[in-house]
């Protein structure tokens, strides 16, 4: 049976990476007829908030990402305790009452003589009983677990063979006492108990996995096979961090990227399918999903990239569903109709955008006369807003839409001077040198507004 998880800790806002962490958990789940679990690792109690965990549950609905089994560690601790105990019993793991300042005075003196530092052993051979009243009379303590030499190896279903020295590492400690495990110790106890099968993670998590198979060890217990995913690299290829820029999903969904194009997105940093197809239903992402195709090397999160996609989601959205996504980046007041929606879609790299592409439909911002002279030049420009004008009005109120605006004004323009024409017309109605054809503009403003606009215009050439 495969089963997977998703650990994030309620430290911060969900990000991009632990997006793709959790969207390749759920594919390889869905993929295989799995389960996928999501363990909120909530222990750190000074770094762990509410609203973080929130954050987490509430993207993960949006992303359709939800879990078949949702656990939380804070609600686990007598699991940890158990195990801890079992192991000192056992003599596998031991209690050690060195002080910070002995600890720091054994690393230093091996790091003069050039060796690695690690714990000397020095409670390793206390008696056990003495070590129990010592605990029992208060004094501070934590759980070392014996690391015995030699080396330890797996085989990363990414990164294939995988070796390190245990000799290096020395007895480490587990917990800090039997309420308060460490995290590589809590992480192996809730993998054993929740029979994960496969346990694929980011990079940064490939140091624990020695210290995890130690545990595993130590507990006769079977470890799951693991999947160590590339780094997400900006596009200067330095490491993709909350630090720098935005990696929370919360701020992409905000700015109007679609949940299915950030799944989309996301999915192909760092997997590659087998042909060249770029846009994925969820569907299809399950059935091309193989864990084998994903890349060792860092994955350059792409902004271009997303832009493009999100573009393609868009556009694939009915006027009615892309007007409802809308109104919540716009203000009230501001009433918008098909014309001005169908006119702005191809242009909308996130939904985000909206409010200022919609501007000009709202707002005539001033602009100089000369702006109105097709390269630079008067060529009747006057007269011609004037025939325009005069064209427009005759148009039925019922009749101005997209495709009659078109053909009328198309038929008055002369083929060898539509930059004469349709230059002063689109600019009049924008006001600006960038923007919807004048034909878009005409059906989205309305015949009075047009006219008003133009009128204006006209008004600054007799000045």
């Amino acid at each position: 049976m495969i089963r997977v998880r998703m650990a994030p800790s309620p430290t911060g806002y969900f990000h991009i990476g632990s997006v793709r962490t959790t969207l390749y958990n759920w594919l390889f789940a869905k993929k295989n007829k799995g389960v996928f679990i999501l363990r909120i690792e909530d222990t750190d109690k000074e770094r762990n908030r509410k609203e973080f965990e929130e954050d987490i549950l509430k993207n993960l609905e949006i992303l359709d990402l939800k879990p078949d089994e949702l656990y939380r560690q804070s609600e686990r601790t007598d699991f940890y305790t158990d195990h801890l105990q079992k192991l000192i019993k056992e003599d596998r793991a031991y209690y050690c009452f060195c002080t910070k300042e002995e600890l720091e005075a054994e690393k230093k003196a091996m790091e003069e003589k050039g060796m690695a530092p690690k714990y000397s052993g020095k409670c390793a051979s206390l008696d056990k009983e003495e070590a129990e009243k010592r605990v029992k009379a208060g004094e501070a303590y934590v759980i070392r677990l014996r690391v015995p030499e030699g080396k330890i190896s797996f085989t990363d279903m990414i990164r294939g063979e995988v070796e390190f020295d245990a000799g290096l590492m020395g007895d480490m400690i587990i917990a800090r006492n039997l309420k308060e495990p460490l995290y590589n110790f809590s992480v192996v106890i809730d993998d054993i108990l929740m029979k994960i099968s496969h346990v694929i993670r980011g990079e940064e998590h490939l140091p624990n996995t020695p210290k995890q198979l130690v545990i595993y060890n130590a507990l006769n217990a079977k470890p799951p096979l693991f999947a160590h995913l590339p780094l997400l690299l900006n596009k200067d290829r330095s490491k993709m961090s909350k630090r720098y820029g935005d990696v929370a999903v919360k701020d992409y969904l905000e700015r109007g990227y679609l949940p299915e194009a950030l799944i989309n997105f996301v999915a192909l940093l760092g997997w590659h399918p087998q042909g060249n197809q770029e846009i994925f239903s969820r569907e299809e992402l399950i059935n091309e999903f193989d864990i084998s195709r994903v890349q060792k090397a860092g994955a350059v999160f792409d902004i271009e990239k997303l832009n493009w996609i999100n573009r393609q989601y868009i556009a694939g959205l009915s006027e009615e569903d892309l007007t409802a996504k809308i109104e919540k980046y716009i203000p009230e007041e501001w009433k918008i109709n098909q014309a001005m929606v169908r006119a702005i879609k191809p242009r909308l790299d996130k939904i985000g955008d909206v409010k200022e592409l919609l501007m000009v439909y709202f707002k005539l911002p001033e602009y100089d006369r000369n702006l109105l002279f097709w390269k630079g030049e008067d060529r009747d420009t006057k007269n011609i807003l004037e025939k325009l004008s005069a064209e427009i009005k005759n148009i039925e109120d019922k009749e101005f839409d997209l495709e009659n605006v078109t053909d009328k004004i198309t038929a008055l323009v002369p083929d060898d001077k539509k930059g004469d024409y349709l230059w002063p017309l689109r600019v009049s109605l924008s006001g600006s040198k960038t923007s919807p054809t004048p034909f878009e503009l005409l059906s989205g403003l309305g015949k009075e507004e047009s006219l008003r606009r133009i009128q204006i215009a006209v008004g600054k050439l007799n000045g």
